[in-house]
């Protein structure tokens, strides 16, 4: 670490009241392409699970678990039970956890944009070796690719639009990604939805058009604008100004400017990020960059999405209702994201975080009980039952579309100081992916074992999870990216975690 009286101190005082600047059309355009990058990770989760129950897929690939699919007599909780068929849909995630990591020094050294244009290109080829699977062997290569290409755009998107935002908008236009991400998934599950009647290559269209939205984002990465922090990062001071006074609107960037050259002369002065980010002025973000991506995934979606038409087809639906209600789902979830783009930056996150936690806590607590009383291992739900666990799912499914969904990367990729920013945007990203893998692996097992009380268990994170973020995570809304640091020295309990030298450092500057 520098020493001495010049060394750089990063942002040394508060200037949000003199951003200047509006909303322009070409940030606007900036975001939504870049957003796109958001969709192949919702493409991927709506995909995998309507794949894995197509008959020609599971007969190719799955022959024991096609086996046990056409037993309509065992055990209805266990009878997708198989590690290889978890291994399919989970191998990704452990590729994106590992690419996550590689993907920050490129992200620091060579723009966000890099990494952007990196994760298209190996998401085009992993569409590509999966679309035309021969074997198992190609069938997981091609799953690995997709996980690079995740974990290259997963690390880069949110840190692209949480830079190029206006402060007062950046919660809206940063949920871009989770909008992308639910469309995705939406968008997976009608192709699904068509290609299921394709017997028996249909699944081949499915996986092979993840190659559309990969080849967007590689294009889009070509073509936007780099953010002018990472351009001041990288020393192209002049450049970035000018990128800023483009997406503000305006000449007058003054305070802004400053606040990035400030974070960027310290951010230059760090040569290793990920050892930075471990010293205890930095906790509350490191604390925020595991806890926040290990509760989304611990709030059970992904299992439902995963695995929706699975879930459906054990709860009795049928093959093609199965498919369809899953769609349904994936259309709540778009729908609902909706709701929080145009609420976040008015009531702020801490409300969202709550309300949401508390409607999910309802619904799994519901579903339990429904699953509980009426369903069993040899017996199916009667169709009104059906109705109303799916009915129940998707206003689960909608509560966290508009909470822990798009929050859960919003906050961490809005809370770094730039010196750690690329290294804590890996942190979060591969705790996401790691939990990811966990619960893709597990869920099948889990299902079998706990039965119903699988929903008990995720309300039972729920619960902590809405705890954790009512007591330690402080409002974010209308504070400018470069001066998060102040918010944790307000925080009642932050400050007494926080060396006391930065308060004096700060009060010293002012």
């Amino acid at each position: 670490m520098a020493g001495g009286s010049s060394a750089p101190t990063g942002v040394s005082k508060e200037r949000a009241e003199q951003y200047q600047g509006r909303v322009t059309a070409y940030v606007l355009v900036a975001c939504i392409v870049a957003a796109v990058g958001g969709s192949l990770f919702g493409y991927d989760i709506g995909i995998s699970g309507g794949v894995t129950s197509m008959d020609g897929f599971l007969s190719k690939f799955f022959p024991i678990v096609y086996r046990h699919k056409m037993h309509a007599h065992e055990n209805n909780y266990c009878k997708y039970n198989n590690q290889g068929l978890a291994a399919f849909t989970s191998s990704l995630y452990l590729a994106g956890l590992v690419s996550s990591l590689v993907a920050s020094p490129i992200t620091r050294k060579y723009g966000r944009r890099g990494s952007i244009i990196c994760g298209g290109i190996s998401f085009s080829i992993g569409a590509a070796l999966d679309a035309s699977a021969q074997n198992l062997a190609m069938l997981i290569l091609g799953r690995i690719m997709l996980g690079f290409g995740i974990g290259f755009g997963n690390q880069a998107v949110p840190l692209y639009l949480s830079e190029m935002a206006p402060t007062h908008l950046r919660g809206g236009l940063n949920m871009m990604f989770q909008l992308a991400t639910t469309l995705g998934i939406f968008t997976a599950n009608m192709i699904n939805y068509g290609t299921e009647k394709l017997r028996p290559w249909g699944w081949r269209v499915s996986l092979g058009l993840a190659a559309a939205p990969a080849i967007l984002m590689t294009v889009g990465g070509i073509l936007l604008p780099e953010t002018p922090n990472s351009l001041i990062e990288r020393g192209s001071e002049e450049k970035g100004k000018k990128v800023l006074e483009k997406i503000r609107g305006t000449t007058n960037v003054h305070a802004e400017l400053q606040d990035i050259i400030d974070a960027s002369e310290l951010a230059n002065s760090i040569e290793h990020p990920f050892r930075k980010i471990l010293e205890k002025k930095h906790r509350p973000e490191l604390i925020m960059s595991i806890f926040m991506p290990t509760f989304q995934i611990l709030t059970g979606i992904n299992s439902i999405l995963f695995y929706a038409p699975v879930l459906f087809q054990t709860m009795g639906f049928a093959g093609n209702a199965s498919l369809y209600s899953s769609a349904v789902t994936g259309a709540v979830l778009a729908s609902s994201t909706l709701v929080s783009i145009a609420t976040v930056d008015r009531w702020g996150r801490r409300v969202l975080l709550i309300g949401g936690g508390i409607q999910m806590i309802i619904c799994q607590v519901i579903v339990a009980i429904i699953l509980g009383l009426k369903f069993g291992s040899d017996r199916e739900l009667s169709k009104g039952f059906s109705i109303l666990v799916v009915v129940v799912i998707c206003l689960f499914v909608a509560a966290f579309g508009w909470s822990w969904g798009p929050l859960g990367w919003t906050v961490p990729s809005e809370i770094f100081p730039l010196e750690i920013r690329s290294a804590g945007q890996s942190i979060t990203v591969a705790v996401n992916l790691l939990f990811t893998f966990a619960i893709g692996q597990s869920f099948l097992s889990l299902l079998c074992a706990f039965k119903f009380g699988i929903f008990l268990f995720f309300a039972g994170w729920i619960t902590i999870m809405t705890i954790f973020v009512y007591l330690f995570l402080p409002e974010t809304k209308g504070v400018p990216i470069e001066e998060m640091v102040f918010l944790w020295r307000k925080h009642w309990f932050w400050k007494r975690v926080l060396p006391k030298d930065l308060e004096s450092s700060k009060n010293g500057a002012e």
